[in-house]
């Protein structure tokens, strides 16, 4: 990018996710551009997303059944990005996931978190069941169809080991589920049973049968329980999970209130519907209920009560949601010092001014022990974020007031050296940092706009770029063991 036009750039990202299954890498191009007018505050928007690079499908390299290998896996990324042309200092943004079972093995978040460190500038490690449905239904088009549609759509992303359900309508995000059924959950060596997950031996207990490691493979059993679990599927379509259903459930039940319009699979199950990849692109050969499964879902009449929207990608939605739709721009006007970016895994601690200045700054003492007591409770010097929310306009006058405030807030903080990060919803980073940092100048401040949060998710603040915004990965991170 030419230097004397900070009005666009391009970046590269970088998806990789590590599966039960399988494990995939996308790298693809954004395109940033200033959207707003000469005479306007400047608004930089990605405009633009290009997939450069799709690798082949790999198997999971695994060292045991309970642990990950980390070195074939950094190898396999390593090839990946020389395949692709590029280098880990190329890569400004993007995610590392670990899906389905893989976020089980003991490993798990040693490995995810060393690939984040070493496969680019700013490149995130992501975890859990419903942040992987949400990502997936990105990738699968489901989310982009509900937002063109207008309609309710569900997208149930199918792996090795889960199901993630995300349901979606006009772009807005109306609850997630997740299940154990996938199609490694029972795997075969030839005529026979290698293993059984412990979700489907309480399954099977349940449904008074018997199957064991070591047994001959049955068809006639094994098809009951895939059509178990497409019935399993439909009930929690309709937010009516049953007791027979509760050892596939993984986490909360399902918390959404609207009737499912129409459903979307996507994952390695639903390439066993589709068949979009060609055969050279996958390097896999399996052994398992995966072909079953998707037999099932396909004859199970009470999944056939919703329409069927057939996905943009299948085994790749999660891998393509990773690498394109995890990332957000901040606003321009920002106040942040290169020095201390990028900043992982920050948690969110929400303060509400409910529009009323003096209301805000009288919560904000407090705010900031509750989130000393939530996130650093043995006082070690965890970082984590502030959320000003609902802030009513501030004069000259009222932001040094706020900025006093905060500064006062922050002195119980046990290191009161790192960076003090404040997020805002509106327009005020800027002249808020700058401020901040004339009431205290040792103090590092990290003050950024135009995102939003949630409290008690987790933030990542990449590197500056030549647009004068950064990059923002807003994720949770739960490793279910």
């Amino acid at each position: 990018m030419k230097r004397y036009d900070p009005q666009k750039e391009e970046i590269l990202s970088a998806g990789i996710d590590i599966g039960t299954s399988t494990t995939k890498v996308v790298i693809s191009k954004f395109s940033l551009m200033n959207m707003a007018g000469g005479t306007h505050m400047p608004r930089i928007e990605i405009i633009d997303k290009e997939i450069l690079y799709r690798s082949p499908i790999f198997r999971t390299p695994l060292q045991t059944r309970t642990s990950i290998d980390i070195e074939a896996v950094e190898k396999l990324v390593k090839q990946e990005y020389q395949l692709a042309g590029v280098s880990p200092s190329d890569i400004k943004t993007g995610a590392v996931i670990i899906t389905g079972e893989t976020a089980t093995k003991e490993n798990a978040q040693q490995m995810v978190h060393q690939l984040s460190d070493h496969a680019g500038d700013f490149l995130v490690a992501t975890a859990g069941p419903d942040l992987e449905g949400i990502i997936a239904a990105k990738g699968s088009g489901a989310y982009e169809y509900s937002k063109k549609m207008g309609k309710t759509i569900a997208n149930i992303d199918i792996g090795g080991g889960t199901a993630n359900a995300a349901v979606y309508k006009s772009g807005r995000l109306l609850g997630t589920c997740t299940l154990h059924i996938g199609g490694r959950l029972i795997e075969f060596n030839g005529g026979t049973i290698q293993s059984i997950s412990p979700p489907i031996l309480k399954v099977l207990e349940n449904m008074g049968m018997s199957l064991e490691e070591g047994d001959r493979r049955d068809e006639s059993k094994i098809k009951k329980i895939t059509d178990f679990m497409a019935d399993s599927i439909a009930r929690m379509l309709n937010r009516n999970v049953s007791e027979p259903d509760l050892p596939l459930l993984l986490g909360h039940k399902p918390n959404w209130l609207e009737d499912i319009d129409a459903i979307m699979f996507s994952g390695g199950v639903s390439e066993c519907l589709y068949e979009h990849e060609e055969h050279a692109a996958s390097q896999t050969q399996y052994d398992d209920i995966g072909q079953m499964l998707a037999a099932s879902l396909k004859e199970c009449k009470a999944l056939l009560e919703w329409e069927w929207v057939t996905p943009v990608e299948t085994v790749r939605a999660t891998v393509l949601g990773a690498g394109t739709q995890t990332t957000e721009i901040s606003g321009a006007t920002i106040h942040v010092d290169g020095r201390d970016l990028p900043l992982r895994n920050l948690p969110v601690y929400q303060i509400p001014f409910g529009h009323q200045l003096e209301e805000g700054l009288s919560r904000i003492s407090q705010a900031v022990e509750e989130a000393l007591d939530v996130y650093d409770s043995q006082r070690e010097g965890i970082n984590f974020a502030l959320y000003l929310t609902e802030i009513p306009y501030l004069g000259f006058r009222d932001v040094q007031t706020l900025a006093h405030a905060l500064m006062d807030a922050v002195k119980t903080k046990p290191k009161t050296d790192q960076p003090l990060v404040i997020i805002l919803e509106s327009d005020h980073a800027k002249v808020l940092g700058q401020t901040l940092k004339t009431v205290n100048p040792s103090q590092t401040v990290i003050c950024i706009d135009q995102i939003n949060v949630e409290h008690g998710d987790y933030i990542d603040i990449g590197n500056l770029l030549q647009t004068s915004v950064v990059p923002v990965v807003i994720k949770t991170l739960t490793f279910h063991h």
